[in-house]
């Protein structure tokens, strides 16, 4: 009887697995919005370019550096107004993502490898910005619910405004998420990952690696009869 029972206890295990395998897009998404979505890397077995080491995701040590994040008469010289900032950061959690951060709108936030941490760096402007708008502030002091403030910093973007950073990382919302709650950008390029509220990438559901969405037309783009602008193109970031 006792082998039978673990036999029994291996099948219902595997069966789970696959459900939970299957369930890792959230529910009525497409899975061409991930990429093959219906058969995510896991966190042992990522897909190509997908970062999943343990300590990368962790970052037990890493801090932001004070001087970088705040440097002499990085002020923008215009306040921004309130649409264009983020007032508050929430750590919550999410169907099938489990743990995340979401600003004011319910909007899941994430991180950039091609970013640095440790001193804080935006590596994200241009188009990539507008694919990937970042978490804007004027003061760098958001509401904050379920996130540690000593995690809480700003860092100064190449056109003089400042952008809010989570245990170093800058912080990103994605064009690609229509509605708050969703994480369509969760392995975008093998580079772009939701963000825990401790900083870390959240890697419960490693959909494979998919190309970030065109950022928005602008009247350059429309202009653009040779076919060369923004829209419709390759994109590294």
């Amino acid at each position: 009887m006792v082998p039978e029972k673990r036999k029994l206890m291996v099948v219902g295990a595997a069966i789970a697995a696959a459900f939970a395998v299957t369930g890792c897009a959230p529910a009525g998404y497409n899975a061409a919005d991930y990429g093959n979505a219906a058969e995510p890397a896991s966190n042992t077995a990522a897909s190509p370019g997908a970062t999943a080491d343990p300590a990368a995701t962790t970052d037990p040590v890493a801090e932001t550096d004070p001087d970088a994040t705040a440097p002499p008469g990085s002020d923008a010289s215009t306040a921004l107004s309130d649409d264009q900032v983020t007032n508050k950061l929430t750590g919550t959690a999410v169907k099938r993502m489990g743990s995340v951060v979401e600003n004011e709108d319910g909007y899941v936030l994430y991180r950039f490898d091609s970013d640095s941490n440790n001193p804080a760096k935006t590596n994200c402007n241009g188009d990539c910005a507008r694919t990937w708008p970042p978490a804007l502030t004027n003061d760098g002091k958001p509401t904050l619910k379920g996130v540690n403030p000593k995690l809480v910093g700003t860092v100064t973007r190449a056109d003089g405004t400042k952008q809010l950073t989570l245990k170093g990382w800058p912080l990103y919302t994605y064009i690609g998420d229509k509605q708050p709650g969703q994480w369509k950008g969760q392995n975008v390029s093998g580079k772009w990952f939701v963000i825990k509220p401790d900083g870390a990438k959240n890697l419960t559901c490693l959909p494979a690696i998919s190309k970030p969405v065109a950022p928005p037309a602008d009247d350059s783009d429309s202009d653009d009869s040779a076919g060369t602008g923004s829209s419709g193109g390759d994109y590294s970031y």
